[in-house]
């Protein structure tokens, strides 16, 4: 027998059938925490990343990725030991369960870990595993690999410590931006000067307002094609390496992109920015 109930108000009020409201009752119960369809959807999300991991090619690719240092598909279709298009197709899977992110720049696309979580499940995983992943070997030159400009900034070793401690120190700062779910990533992570970052990179003689004034993006996360991990790109990079020139803290290698650190320069970078060099 059908029974009846009201919802709504005012006149808004209407008739609910009990097989109606059966299905309102059992949508709202499986909303709840603990509830057996929630629980049913986070066995399924987790058998998807195991999934996912365990397949040996996918799994030499995250562990490569552990160091922090960002990879060409190339670069981890030969630790993978399979062909680049075999390796597209492992990545598009890794980036399905939110296991990696893509980083576009220029012609190349570089991947990383997604997130400080897939790092630290990966970690956990090889602690029962008993083993470790092998460290990133650059093979850039030497005298290329410790400074050198990127078009008008700095890159590098030197770039990328510069670029970690401005963010430790809190003078720079991500700009927070609503970002959409899915497996799109952003290009680049766009920084903005912090009030104490302000005042202290003025104090150093960096022209702010001229930089912001410029039609380019003011700062952002370059990754360094050595060290694979970001330095400062930019207005900012740009006065940063003006400011480091013409205080002949560092200084240009005739005929090429090496920039060679001058005795002043390691004081200076060391006082001024914590770098030891």
């Amino acid at each position: 027998m059908e029974t009846e109930t009201r919802r709504g108000t005012g006149a808004e009020t209407r008739r609910v059938t009990s097989a109606e409201a059966r299905r309102v009752t059992g949508a709202e119960a499986a909303r709840q925490p603990g509830s057996p369809k929630q629980v049913q959807r986070v066995d399924d999300a987790v058998s998807g990343i195991a999934a996912a991991i365990g397949e040996p090619a996918r799994t030499r690719m995250l562990y490569c990725l552990m160091d922090g240092h960002a990879r060409t598909g190339t670069e981890l279709a030969i630790v993978a030991e399979v062909s680049p298009s075999t390796a597209s197709v492992h990545l598009n899977r890794l980036r399905s369960e939110n296991l990696v992110k893509v980083f576009s720049q220029g012609r190349h696309r570089y991947y990383s870990l997604a997130s400080p979580n897939v790092a630290r499940a990966l970690e956990r995983l090889s602690v029962l595993a008993g083993g470790a992943p092998r460290p990133f070997v650059p093979h850039t030159p030497e005298h290329l690999r410790a400074a050198r400009s990127c078009y008008d900034h700095m890159a590098g070793a030197i770039a990328v410590s510069l670029h970690d401690q401005l963010l430790r120190s809190r003078w720079i700062e991500p700009l927070r931006r609503p970002g959409r779910s899915g497996l799109a990533a952003p290009r680049f992570t766009a920084y903005d000067l912090t009030g104490e970052g302000t005042r202290v990179l003025a104090a150093l003689g960096l022209e702010l307002d001229r930089a912001r004034t410029q039609r380019r993006r003011f700062a952002y996360a370059c990754l360094d094609w050595s060290e694979r991990r970001p330095h400062v790109g930019g207005a900012l990079g740009a006065a940063l390496l003006s400011l480091a020139l013409s205080r002949k803290w560092l200084a240009r290698e005739l005929d090429s992109r090496a920039l060679i650190v001058t005795r002043l320069g390691q004081r200076e970078l060391h006082a001024r920015f914590g770098l030891d060099l």
